[in-house]
């Protein structure tokens, strides 16, 4: 009825292999020079629901308010249509707010849309607290650690790799206790006078 579920983006470098060759000389043997060629940057968005095992990950040219506003409608409207209420926890970006959803939708979408969002924000230089963080971390290692040339090559992979992992129920095993966040984050806990 109200999921949980993380947030985080990430930038990926599209980049396409070149080998030039390099003709044969009287004194050298033929060679291949071996460089790459940059084809654009795509924003990663991924959305993981810690407890049930899934997420969605998805690449757009751009990550500006109206991005993570679509993005955010998807969530909403296509992947938990039926939850009263998405609790999103993301980092505290100029974008992850709700006036991204009033400056990319009319008025009345974006209330529909805002009154079913509740955001919490991870704390200023704690972002490594959201979960999403480290199924980046995951997603990098296992299928954005070469190179991809184009985007439609980058969403193919994105999709089998989310496929896998959803299939799986692949989640994090979180070992950072209350008992430990009162240790590290003591600034943000009260002290009891007692």
């Amino acid at each position: 009825d109200e999921p949980l579920i993380c947030m985080d983006e990430a930038a990926y470098e599209l980049k396409a292999d070149v080998f030039e060759p390099i003709p044969m000389t009287p004194a050298s043997d033929r060679k291949e020079d071996y460089h790459y060629e940059r084809h654009g940057v795509r924003a990663l968005f991924i959305f993981f629901d810690p407890l049930r095992g899934w997420r969605r990950v998805s690449s757009r040219e751009h990550r500006t308010r109206v991005d993570w506003a679509l993005e955010v409608r998807q969530l909403l409207d296509v992947d938990y249509p039926h939850a009263r209420k998405v609790k999103l926890v993301c980092d505290n970006l100029n974008t992850h707010h709700i006036a991204s959803l009033y400056e990319a939708f009319p008025a009345t979408v974006a209330h529909r849309l805002a009154r079913r969002l509740e955001i919490h924000y991870t704390p200023r230089n704690g972002s490594w607290l959201n979960v999403a963080e480290i199924e980046l971390s995951v997603l990098s290692q296992q299928c954005l650690d070469r190179r991809i040339s184009s985007a439609t090559e980058l969403e193919k992979e994105l999709s089998a790799w989310q496929n896998q992992r959803n299939r799986t129920n692949s989640q994090v095993q979180w070992r950072f206790t209350t008992e430990d966040a009162r240790i590290k984050l003591k600034h943000l806990y009260p002290i009891a006078l007692f």
